[in-house]
């Protein structure tokens, strides 16, 4: 079976709440899209906002302090929120790549630190912060235990090695600059091959369930694990998953019966936020981004600004300015594109107004270097 560029696109919104919003709880739409990027801490909020019907920043306010939903170091070694269900099984498949990029990093190794040193201090590490531990705690606990001082680069590449859950550390968004750590509460295994193996083909099924269909590069490109482990992960469900074919000749999985819109289905206005996961969860990022926007949506840092969605594609971007969402378009925008992005704007504009009017005003600079908006609206909040 051939699938179109346009129907991929349109898998990818069905998948990801994006052509409707879903009458759904907080966990249990986290847990349909897979996991929110989460670096920043605002982000997951307008996440959902985008996909839940009837949103509650107050009901993810209570998923987080409880730990139904839980903040780590994961996919594309980065943050992300994701069900404490699925914690074990993600954290296992990211092994090998988390422990190769952090305890194998030369800055680690330079500054005295060897894989070796960090899976002897890690059980008593992981003891200590059976409560919540602020990150100047459980520095303090690595110098104790070495005896002397311990640079920031090797907190750092611990700390996101270790399996800890982000601790809530207050408002307005649960995680503030001051972080706070705790150890998980199922612990994965690590350092086991076969553990690995089996998390990675349950992080490959899950992956294909929220952002299928997708290609081999795909996969390796949302998890940042090396394509030969992606393909003996594909390999190992082999019978389990549908095999299809891109327009341009890719190979492409999927998990069998899942519903695949055709390119004719209407896709409605959204206003993504910074790093949402869509824009990030392939190889091939025209699925969502035109190739000509691609550079002014992810920059040179990889920053991923908030952008506009307009027909399931990447129109432009926004930002929260002085009384609304300033909306940058890089094509013209029909009067209908316009009037259903003023009624999201005025929405997100409810939900910041409450928490944050600003969310993402540390990022300005991206737009006083200039992008190549055709027309920009203040749409009021």
């Amino acid at each position: 079976m051939v699938i179109s560029a346009r129907a991929l696109n349109r898998s990818t919104l069905r998948r990801q709440l994006l052509l409707e919003r879903a009458p759904l709880g907080v966990a249990d739409a986290v847990r349909r899209v897979v996991c929110l990027q989460a670096q920043h801490p605002g982000s997951p909020y307008v996440a959902l906002w985008n996909r839940v019907a009837d949103f509650d920043p107050g009901r993810l306010d209570g998923a987080v302090d409880g730990f139904e939903l839980v903040r780590s170091t994961l996919m594309r070694l980065t943050l992300h929120l994701v069900h404490a269900e699925d914690y074990r099984a993600f954290r296992e498949g990211m092994e090998p790549t988390l422990r190769g990029s952090r305890l194998h990093d030369p800055r680690f190794t330079k500054a005295g630190f060897t894989a070796a040193d960090a899976d002897a201090l890690l059980p008593g590490l992981l003891a200590y912060a059976g409560s919540a531990r602020t990150g100047a705690e459980l520095r303090r606990h690595i110098e104790e235990g070495r005896g002397g001082p311990v640079e920031a680069v090797v907190w750092r590449m611990v700390r996101q090695y270790a399996p800890l859950w982000h601790a809530p550390t207050g408002p307005p968004w649960s995680f503030g600059t001051a972080q706070s750590f705790v150890t998980a509460a199922e612990l994965p295994v690590l350092a086991d091959p076969e553990a690995s193996a089996a998390g990675l083909a349950a992080l490959v099924r899950r992956y294909l369930e929220g952002f299928g269909p997708a290609s081999v590069p795909d996969m390796a490109q949302f998890t940042t694990a090396p394509r030969r482990l992606v393909r003996e992960a594909v390999r190992s469900l082999e019978g389990e998953l549908d095999r299809l074919e891109g327009a341009d000749g890719t190979v492409l999985y999927d998990v069998p019966g899942a519903v695949r819109p055709g390119g004719d289905v209407p896709a409605p206005p959204r206003l993504m936020a910074m790093w949402d996961s869509v824009l990030l969860a392939y190889a091939d990022r025209s699925r969502v981004i035109p190739p000509a926007y691609r550079k002014h949506v992810i920059r040179v840092n990889g920053d991923t600004l908030p952008t506009l969605l307009v027909d399931g594609y990447v129109a432009g971007v926004w930002r929260p300015v002085d009384g609304g969402i300033e909306a940058s378009a890089f094509h013209p925008l029909t009067a209908g594109d316009w009037e259903g992005l003023a009624a999201e704007a005025a929405s997100l504009g409810a939900l910041l107004a409450d928490r944050d009017p600003r969310v993402y005003g540390r990022y300005d600079h991206w737009w006083a270097k200039g992008l190549p908006s055709v027309e920009t609206r203040v749409l009021p909040r």
